[in-house]
C-alpha cells in the first residue's frame, strides 16, 4: 500500500494571520476542505476565546490570542469555544502545538511537533464532535513549571478537522486547522515593556505603477509585537485627501528585529506632494509619523526617503536641552541654598530642618 500523503492547504498561514484581526462577537474560520476551499454551503470551523484577563482588557491583542505575563511556577487558564458553519456534524480535533516568529513572521511547526510552551498546554478535551453549525467549549490549562527559565514563548491551540479521500496513490488524509496564537512571557517581576519606532519612510511605485509606502519597524522593546495601522494621505493636488489606507498585515518582530511594512495606495493617485500620517500599532502600543511625500513618476522606482515633520523631533530636542539645563544649574541652586540658610543662621541661628 502506497503511504498516505498529507497535505496542508497552502492558505492556511494566511489563514491564522487573520485570526488577529477578526472582531470577537464572529469567530475567526478557516474553510474546512483541500486547497481552494470547499463549497460555501459545506461551511467552514473556528475557534475563538471566551474570555480576556482583567489586566488585559484594553489590549486588543488578548481578544484574539493568548498574550500574558506569569512568574514560574504559575497555572492559569483559558476558556474558548470551537464552532461550525457546517451543515453537517464534525469532528474537531484539539491539541496545541509548536510556534516561533521567524522572517518576521509568526510561523507554525508541521503537524504536532512540539515545544516546551506546548507541552505546558493541557485541554480538557482532546476531540469534539460539533453538531451542524453549533459550538462546543474547551478549556485550556497552561502550567508553567517553577523551574522554567525567563524567556518569551510561543505556541497555538489549534482545531483541526481531518479526511480521507481516494487519490491517484492510494488515500489522501485532507487536513485543514484554524488555530488561536500563545505568547508567553515567563519571568520574575513585572511584564517587560512592549516599544516600536518607526524608522525611515519611502514612497515607491510597484512594477505595474501602484503606488505604495513602506516604512521600517524597529521592535525596541521586549515582547514580541504584530504591526498593524494605516497610512492616510492629505492636502494633495487640488486639496485632494486620500485613505486611510490599511497597511499590510503579518508582520511579527521578536524583541530587536526590524523589518518593512507596506501600505498600497490608490492606482488612481498623482504624485504629490501629499501630507501623509502613517499610524502604527501593536496591543497597547500605537505611534505615529507625519510629513511629506511626492510619489515617483516610473513603474519599479523608490522616492526619496520622506521629510518628517519636526514636532516629535524638536520635542525631543527640547527634552534634551531641558535635561542638560538642569544638570548644569542644579548645582548652581544648591549652593545659592546654601548660602541663604548660613546668612539666616548668622541673623538668628539654624532651625531645624534647614539646610546649612
Amino acid at each position: 500500500m502506497p503511504s498516505p500523503l498529507t497535505r496542508r492547504p497552502a492558505a492556511l498561514a494566511a489563514l491564522l494571520a487573520l485570526l488577529a484581526y477578526g472582531t470577537l462577537s464572529a469567530p475567526a474560520t478557516a474553510q474546512a476542505g483541500r486547497d481552494g476551499g470547499r463549497p460555501a454551503d459545506e461551511g467552514a470551523i473556528g475557534i475563538r476565546l471566551l474570555e480576556i484577563p482583567a489586566n488585559r482588557v484594553d489590549d486588543p491583542r488578548s481578544r484574539y490570542f493568548i498574550v500574558d505575563h506569569v512568574n514560574p511556577g504559575t497555572t492559569f487558564t483559558r476558556r474558548m469555544e470551537v464552532v461550525s458553519t457546517s451543515p453537517k456534524p464534525q469532528r474537531v480535533e484539539l491539541y496545541a502545538a509548536a510556534a516561533a516568529i521567524k522572517g518576521n513572521r509568526f510561523t507554525f511547526a508541521p503537524a504536532r511537533t512540539a515545544n516546551e510552551l506546548s507541552s505546558w498546554i493541557k485541554l480538557d478535551r482532546t476531540a469534539v464532535d460539533l453538531p451542524p453549525r453549533g459550538s462546543v467549549p474547551v478549556k485550556a490549562t497552561v502550567a508553567v513549571p517553577a523551574w522554567a527559565s525567563k524567556a518569551e514563548r510561543y505556541a497555538v491551540i489549534w482545531a483541526q478537522v481531518s479526511s480521507a479521500e481516494p487519490g491517484p496513490e492510494g488515500n489522501v488524509a485532507i487536513v485543514n486547522r484554524v488555530g488561536i496564537r500563545t505568547y508567553l512571557d515567563v519571568g520574575p517581576g513585572g511584564e517587560p515593556p512592549s516599544d516600536f519606532q518607526i524608522g525611515r519612510i519611502v514612497p515607491q511605485r510597484t512594477e505595474d505603477g501602484q503606488p505604495k509606502v513602506t516604512a521600517t519597524v524597529t521592535n525596541t522593546g521586549h515582547r514580541a509585537i504584530d504591526v498593524d495601522g494605516q497610512l492616510s494621505l492629505s492636502e494633495g493636488p487640488s486639496s485632494l485627501s486620500a485613505g486611510p489606507f490599511r497597511v499590510t498585515r503579518g508582520t511579527t518582530l521578536a524583541p530587536g528585529d526590524r523589518a518593512d511594512v507596506t501600505a498600497l495606495l490608490g492606482r488612481d493617485l498623482p504624485d504629490g506632494p501629499w501630507k501623509f500620517r502613517l499610524t502604527l500599532h501593536s496591543g497597547r502600543i500605537e505611534r505615529t509619523a507625519t510629513g511629506t511625500l511626492t510619489f515617483p513618476e516610473d513603474p519599479g522606482t523608490r522616492g526619496l526617503p520622506v521629510s518628517l515633520d519636526s514636532p516629535g523631533r524638536l520635542a525631543l530636542v527640547l527634552a534634551g536641552l531641558l535635561a542638560v539645563l538642569a544638570a548644569v544649574t542644579g548645582p548652581f541652586v544648591l549652593v545659592a541654598r546654601r548660602l541663604r540658610a548660613r546668612r539666616r543662621t548668622r541673623a538668628g541661628g539654624s532651625r531645624d530642618g534647614e539646610l546649612v
